[in-house]
């Protein structure tokens, strides 16, 4: 008889600590969760060859890998939610780690039952994301597929996004020619306001700008209006 699937959310752990990977462990587990635990880098991306988890919990301080890199990595590779758990505790650290691609930034040390909340908030949003029956927007002369993570130009020429600047241009995607206050960006995506969550914001948008060969001066998609917020110009069509 072929045993049932799991169908328990897999939260990956990548720690070098035992005792927090075996406290998160415990804690999810009791949530309703599925772990795996990882003490280096390695062997976390060796299992992800097998399977993707729907949640990543990455330490930064890793002993044989950059966790930033990591973070990076898994933005552009994987469509798991990524959250990091550090003991760096500089609005710095956080803004960096935002930047790079990661969903969320828990500073140690912390609460499991936080980190439970937060991971169920994360996957709240994405079961949401996952119930629009679009997938891919037609707009000036790109595509961009939510589905695999990338922008298409008319030239075939293939440009990918992060997760996490995927969120942003979905919202503009979704509220053309509309304006978009800073504290509707925080309502929708998350994330505690204030100047860590405002530059990585401003990060997110100019490399959007980038990849979709913006004008930084004269941006002609997604403007800036002072004081207010963001507008996305362009006529979008969803498929």
């Amino acid at each position: 008889m072929t045993p049932s699937p799991d169908l328990r959310a897999h939260v990956a752990i990548l720690d070098d600590e035992p005792e927090i990977r075996q406290m998160l462990s415990l804690a999810l587990e009791e949530a309703g969760f599925r772990t795996s635990c990882y003490a280096r880098a390695t062997e976390f991306e060796a299992s992800l060859k097998r399977t993707t988890p729907d949640v990543c919990l990455v330490d930064l301080g890793l002993p044989d890998r950059d966790g930033l890199a990591l973070v990076h990595r898994l933005a552009l590779e994987s469509g798991a939610a990524i959250i990091i758990i550090s003991g760096r505790a500089q609005v710095q650290d956080r803004v960096t780690g935002l930047e790079l691609g990661a969903d969320d930034y828990i500073i140690k040390p912390f609460d499991p039952a936080e980190v439970v909340a937060r991971i169920r908030a994360r996957l709240r949003k994405g079961r949401s994301d996952a119930d629009r029956s679009a997938d891919t927007a037609h707009f000036a002369d790109w595509a961009a597929h939510f589905d695999r993570y990338i922008l298409v130009r008319s030239n075939g020429e293939e440009v990918p996004f992060s997760h996490a600047e995927g969120e942003v241009l979905r919202l503009f995607l979704e509220s053309p020619k509309r304006l978009i206050s800073r504290a509707q960006m925080q309502e929708s995506l998350g994330g505690a306001a204030g100047e860590s969550f405002d530059r990585a914001m401003d990060v997110r948008i100019s490399r959007l700008r980038t990849k979709l060969g913006e004008d930084p001066k004269n941006p002609r998609l997604i403007k800036t209006i002072y004081g207010a917020g963001y507008i996305f110009l362009g006529d979008v069509t969803w498929v």
